[in-house]
């Protein structure tokens, strides 16, 4: 993707601001950018699957790809 160009969001903002905030006593505040941080590591999550799958003679993604170390 060319620089400067954002990615299509994968993420459901409120849903991913309301899970970032927490809940009971400990609240945190989300800055703007937390969602394009986010968004970036998921593709770059992605990318790591299909490199593994691809890897392993697979086509298809499993969960253990994505959470693989």
């Amino acid at each position: 993707m060319a620089k400067g160009k954002t990615k299509e969001m994968l993420l459901v903002g409120s849903k991913t601001k309301e899970a970032l905030k927490g809940a009971g006593k400990d609240k945190f505040m989300v800055s703007s950018d937390a969602l394009e941080g986010l968004n970036e590591y998921v593709y770059w999550l992605v990318e790591q699957a299909q490199q593994r799958a691809k890897a392993n003679g697979r086509k298809t993604i499993r969960a253990y790809d994505i959470i693989a170390k």
